[in-house]
């Protein structure tokens, strides 16, 4: 058996090298950290369709970010380097085949009730994470984290073997997240609507879970006697915080008042600040944090069927190249709002930039277009064989910046027709087909996260992945994730996703907008501040004065 780790931290480390992420905040914090206290945190409103607080299923990026306080994985994921760094699991080993992933737990680990956890333990969680898929006919959102996860043995008391039925480079990467945090077993004898309501759902954290309140509020409380904080924090043990209340509140500009004027002490938007909101909150006295998500870019996606517009390779070309990505960052987000240069944000492991292909190029779109027969008509919009160049985009309300887009593409004859969707139409107009262009993402950090849009083999919309790109580069982008995906070798996964993303840019598959970025204002009297590799909250270290 051979150490996955050896395979995967040399590209790791060489992927995140250039990457922007932000590194953990309070490192400069002086003064020696305080015991006590209440943190108060809101966020953007919970999940207006399906709020859940259970680790297995929960998307939701604020419940998320709350679950990795209180739940602990096996293993964790260095949010600066993309190294995968042991914590409940103090070891592990991959097989030669890539079929069998053996842990070595550590020692005293208990969950919140006091039960151990220990090999059945994390058996038990692996059989419950498998009949949670069966259960939720594959909606609950950690099935995209067990691909090919069949069943796990028990070696002894502490040691554990997860089987899978096909390697799947991205699985030791799913274990550092919350999805596949670890609890008690005895939740899974719930049902998980039940599950989602936070009862029976207890973890070996930091904080227990007190009580979830949907839509209203969340409250996590000190675990006394915890002493297996991951190495990433400088605080392994009990935390310095007595209790931490998340609110959900709707309005930016509420939030953000809340925090000037201390009924908080962090603001965390869904969207990043408006650059009014973020000069007033550091015109405070007080901080703004910021990290990429790693995963999918926020990207737009073309509809190539058949008789659509985008089935014209020189219209997705001239796409490309007729948005200008730092104009609609810098305008939409503030002058100093990060560029996208590719697929993935930076921070996702394997990134590759693709800023030069991405570079805003007006005449080169016109030529691109010109040749292909679209001609300019006096009302600035190109035409052929009398159908005039229109892209119908739907659009929500994080659908950031529509308007901008729209004139940017009327400067090379391009109509982009603004349609808002509503709650309804969201959940059928990809499968009926009546769209050109569509916005999605993917929040994980790892590049095989992009499947879960483009592979209609384990897509989430197997409608939208069928007509993102036509059918021989389907099968292209199928055999690069295959690659990428069903090896041990790093380096094979390494130039898998590096062809990936070239072909991706090359042929038009995705359109790339914005880095989506986490930002998060914070009191001046908060300290320690961290993000975890997904870009959620760290709390290990996070004391008030």
């Amino acid at each position: 058996m051979r150490t996955l780790r050896s395979l995967t931290v040399g590209a790791a480390l060489l992927a995140l090298a250039a990457c922007g992420s932000t590194a953990p905040a309070g490192s400069g914090d002086a003064g020696a950290p305080k015991r006590g206290g209440t943190l108060k945190v809101s966020y953007f409103p919970d999940n207006p369709t399906l709020s859940c607080i259970d680790p297995f299923q929960v998307y939701w990026i604020e419940s998320r970010s709350i679950i990795r306080n209180f739940a602990d994985s096996l293993t964790d994921q260095n949010p600066e380097t993309g190294e995968i760094v042991p914590w409940l699991a103090s070891s592990w080993q991959v097989s030669p085949d890539g079929l069998t992933y053996t842990f070595k737990l550590r020692d005293g680990v208990t969950f919140a009730n006091g039960k151990p956890l220990d090999a059945q333990a994390v058996a038990d969680n692996v059989a419950g994470w498998i009949a949670t898929v069966k259960a939720t006919n594959g909606a609950a959102f950690g099935a995209s984290y067990i691909q090919g996860l069949t069943g796990a043995k028990v070696v002894d008391a502490s040691t554990v073997a997860l089987q899978l039925s096909q390697p799947n480079s991205s699985f030791l990467q799913a274990t550092s997240t919350t999805n596949l945090a670890i609890t008690d077993p005895a939740e899974f004898a719930l049902t998980p609507a039940e599950r989602c309501t936070g009862k029976g759902v207890v973890g070996s954290g930091q904080f227990v879970l007190d009580h979830y309140t949907a839509k209203v509020e969340t409250v996590i409380t000190k675990r006394a006697g915890y002493a297996w904080g991951s190495g990433l924090s400088k605080n392994p043990g009990e935390a310095y915080l007595d209790k931490v209340v998340f609110n959900y509140i709707a309005e930016d500009s509420v939030r953000t008042g809340n925090l000037i004027s201390g009924a908080v002490d962090i603001a965390w938007p869904r969207n990043p600040f408006t650059p009014q909101d973020e000069q007033l909150i550091t015109r405070s006295g007080h901080k703004v944090e910021q990290r990429a998500l790693p995963g999918v870019s926020y990207t737009l996606f073309a509809n190539t069927a058949e008789g659509r517009v985008l089935a014209d390779p020189a219209v997705r070309l001239a796409l490309n190249k007729a948005i200008d990505r730092k104009t609609y960052a810098t305008t939409v987000f503030g002058s100093s709002y990060p560029l996208v240069r590719g697929a993935f944000d930076s921070t996702t492991p394997f990134f590759r930039p693709q800023a030069d292909k991405l570079a805003y190029d007006p005449d080169g779109a016109a030529k691109a277009l010109e040749a292909a027969g679209w001609v300019a008509g006096k009302d600035g919009y190109r035409a052929k064989n009398g159908q005039q160049l229109l892209l119908d985009y739907p659009t929500t309300q994080f659908s950031a910046g529509s308007e901008l887009l729209q004139a940017q593409l009327k400067k090379v004859g391009i109509n982009l027709s603004l349609r808002t969707l509503t709650p309804a139409q969201q959940s059928t107009y990809l499968n009926s087909g009546e769209y050109d262009l569509t916005g999605t993402y993917f929040t994980r950090a790892d590049p095989g996260a992009l499947q879960f849009i483009l592979n209609p083999d384990v897509a989430n919309s197997k409608a939208l992945a069928r007509r993102s790109a036509p059918a021989d580069g389907i099968v292209k982008i199928q055999a690069l994730f295959t690659k990428a995906i069903g090896t041990t070798d790093a380096a094979q996964t390494k130039q898998a996703y590096a062809d990936l993303q070239d072909y991706l840019i090359d042929a038009g598959v995705t359109f790339p907008l914005f880095e989506r970025v986490q930002k998060a204002g914070v009191s001046s009297k908060v300290h320690g501040f961290a993000f975890t590799s997904e870009s959620f909250l760290r709390l290990n270290d996070v004391w008030k004065d």
